[in-house]
């Protein structure tokens, strides 16, 4: 088994890890029971040594080792044996000693890191958030983006709600949202006015309240959607080298992308129980957990085949998409999923895409199927729409039929 003391004895002539040596083997089993490759243990073993060689030079114990030590590691202006005068510590070296710390920690060699003097929210938030969640059908993550929000205005306004009155919101909200782009401050006024409208439904602030958040300017709706046109959605789907595992997961996503119109977190909460292989079946919980079923093509059904059969990773986690470097893990976030689009458009030679999110190629597929005579209603279905006005959106796209109800402009020019 490779190790990060046999690593870095070939190098002890200038790497040297000093009193951190018998903790390594370990550490490393650690890591290859994880799944990282030898070359990546090797960059942990001279990240490592080189930290325990700077201890050693500045004299500071193991026991000693804290957030500020690792600090002032990756501050100091290195001149460290082994051919790095004079240079910075790169960011890859902060972390890879971060993680040995917390390992460290974790063990019981050193003390655990005491948490840090935070805002403490009030009881109420609490209540508001778990009625979010179970009433409203909110998401975790959408529940936890609106309690770091509103965190943030009650550690200005108080946590006594009952002394808050207009002039103090509108303060408040004026002075943060200066700072947002307008999707954030929507955000962030969406989130106080629930608030406020939940506080005086229990009767813990003055009612009417949320009358006073002023609203951000902003036209629904007003832009044209932003999709590619069905040949390169074709050369974006086929990019993918799927001689590689990550080209066939990458793969298997931009057809499920292209072909159903997902959303990127409909791509990264994908279960393997989600899929219904004898109905030809998928089951989402899209927005406000509502449960729908949809068909499942051949080609995606195909390539989906191929990618748990031959390049997901082995392992217990019961999410379809996995990353394919270690440790084998789901995706944190959507962004995951607009970072391999954003690459396909890359590899397909598309450089003046419209956007490079999950929800481009969605947008293509309500563009597609309504120039191929689908109805409103059905893409609404298709893509699971709450509102017929969202969908009525692609209808701008649709300039075959605009022409045929369009009016005369006055005075006699034709349209």
């Amino acid at each position: 088994m490779t190790t990060l003391n046999s690593l870095y004895r070939a190098k002890a002539h200038y790497l040297a890890p000093g009193a951190l040596e018998k903790y390594l083997d370990e550490f490393a089993s650690e890591l290859a029971n994880e799944g990282y490759k030898p070359l990546t243990i090797d960059a942990y073993a001279n990240s490592i040594a080189h930290f325990g060689g700077w201890l050693e030079r500045h004299h500071i114990a193991i026991v000693d080792v804290d957030d500020e030590c690792i600090a002032a590691f990756s501050a100091h202006r290195c001149k460290c044996p082994g051919g790095r005068k004079h240079r910075s510590v790169s960011r890859k070296y902060v972390r890879r000693v971060s993680r040995f710390v917390g390992y460290l920690r974790h063990r019981g060699v050193l003390d655990r890191a005491e948490a840090l003097v935070r805002f403490e929210p009030p009881s109420e938030l609490g209540e508001f958030c778990d009625w979010l969640f179970h009433h409203r059908g909110l998401s975790p993550r959408t529940v936890k983006r609106h309690k770091q929000l509103l965190c943030k205005l009650i550690a200005v306004l108080g946590s006594d709600s009952m002394q808050w009155n207009a002039a103090m919101v509108r303060d408040v909200i004026v002075a943060e949202v200066n700072r947002k782009k307008i999707p954030n401050a929507k955000c962030i006024v969406s989130a106080l006015r629930m608030y406020l409208r939940f506080l005086a439904s229990v009767g813990r602030c003055r009612p009417g309240l949320d009358q006073a958040v002023p609203t951000v300017a902003h036209w629904r709706l007003s832009a044209l959607p932003k999709y590619l046109a069905a040949g390169d959605v074709e050369r974006v789907v086929n990019s993918c080298d799927v001689r590689t595992n990550t080209g066939v997961r990458d793969h298997a996503i931009l057809l499920l992308l292209a072909r159903l119109g997902l959303r990127g977190g409909d791509i990264v909460n994908l279960r393997l129980c989600d899929i219904d292989w004898c109905a030809a079946e998928l089951r989402l919980g899209g927005k406000g957990r509502r449960e729908v079923r949809l068909p499942l093509p051949q080609d995606v059904g195909d390539t989906l085949l191929e990618y748990l059969e031959r390049a997901r990773p082995p392992t217990s986690v019961d999410r379809v998409f996995l990353c394919m470097g270690a440790p084998s893990r789901p995706f944190a976030t959507s962004s995951s999923v607009c970072a391999v689009v954003s690459s396909a458009l890359c590899r397909a030679g598309i450089c003046n895409a419209p956007s490079k999110g999950a929800n481009l190629l969605r947008h293509s597929v309500a563009t597609s199927m309504l120039r191929g005579g689908a109805t409103l209603d059905a893409i609404g279905t298709v893509l699971r729409h709450r509102s017929f006005e969202t969908t009525a959106h692609y209808a701008k796209v649709d300039t075959a039929s605009l022409r045929e109800i369009a009016q005369p402009w006055p005075g006699g020019a034709s349209c």
